[in-house]
């Protein structure tokens, strides 16, 4: 018998989005893989072999090596007592599995979620997080982070994010290489050859801002869901603003390192300067934030 769903509270408009998300990606697929049977005839069996293979790697490995390159160390109960009995407290409510608990040694509080499902899923919490939230912000930050997993958007994400890779690993190959040098200008296959550059790069940006729209309204749903769970949107919301506070205070070295991973975390690793980042950026901003658990807040106390 499958499980029955988790208390967090449903959104069909996270539903509908991650829906339409996948559907357009899936048209860009098509499109940018029939442009490359069309101009590379007669290596179709290399390009699906290679198209298939990233495919499969990006949604069974991804979620790893992303939880590695950001540093996560899975812990027991007996070595992080208070982490684990929040995501106890949070299992409880929720009526969802225990993921895996782990801490990353680093000093930008943050927080992220990774996992195909609940029983692939990592959740993480950095040690300057840890060190510099009370135990009821603790509470909120994690279970925004386990909404992702009971709504299944990571493995969205990991999905939605794979043609954008692939056509910018497409678009680098043939500027570095050069597709049609060894074509003459005027054959249409020398053309189609050409314009690969160009149309990767277009998939590649359409990619791109698909993911970013879809990703910051699944930020939006988690910091929702949490609230309505936990009852207490007023600690996540003092959560979401000592968080934004202290990463202004953190190296700018020590967030460059981190800004790769920003789709995963619980905040954005920027710096107080780069504003223009934040135009592109994963996360919806602070006030947008606030001002939804503000209202969820009211709400709740009539």
């Amino acid at each position: 018998m499958p499980r029955a769903r988790s208390r967090y509270a449903p959104d069909r408009g996270l539903t509908g989005r991650m829906v339409t998300t996948m559907f357009l990606i899936g048209l860009l697929y098509v499109v940018f893989v029939g442009v490359l049977l069309a101009a590379l005839r007669g290596s179709w069996p290399i390009i699906l072999i290679i198209t298939g293979g990233l495919f499969i790697a990006q949604f069974w490995f991804s979620d790893r090596i992303a939880a590695y390159g950001m540093g996560a160390r899975e812990v027991t109960p007996e070595q992080a007592p208070e982490l684990h009995g929040t995501i106890d407290r949070i299992c409880a409510l929720a009526d969802m599995p225990k993921p895996k608990v782990a801490i990353a040694e680093s000093d930008v509080p943050n927080a992220f979620a990774t996992g195909r499902s609940e029983k692939t899923a990592l959740v993480c919490a950095t040690t300057g997080l840890l060190r510099r939230l009370e135990p009821e912000e603790l509470e909120g930050v994690l279970a925004h982070e386990m909404s992702h997993v009971a709504h299944r958007d990571v493995a969205v994400m990991t999905i939605a994010s794979f043609l954008g890779v692939l056509a910018g690993i497409i678009t680098r190959i043939a500027l570095w290489g050069g597709f049609a040098r060894s074509r003459p200008g005027n054959d249409p296959a020398g053309i189609l050859l050409l314009l690969i550059p160009l149309i990767s790069a277009v998939v590649y940006a359409f990619s791109f801002l698909l993911t970013r729209l879809l990703s910051r309204y699944r930020e939006l749903s988690a910091d929702r869901a949490a609230a309505l769970l936990t009852g207490r949107p007023s600690a996540l919301a003092s959560a979401l603003t000592k968080v934004s506070g202290q990463m202004a205070r953190i190296p700018t070295e020590d967030l460059r390192k981190a800004e790769p991973y920003n789709a995963f975390y619980f905040m954005p690793a920027f710096s107080a300067k780069e504003s223009l980042g934040r135009l592109f950026s994963s996360h919806p901003t602070l006030e947008q934030r606030l001002d939804q658990l503000s209202r969820i807040s009211t709400d709740l106390s009539r």
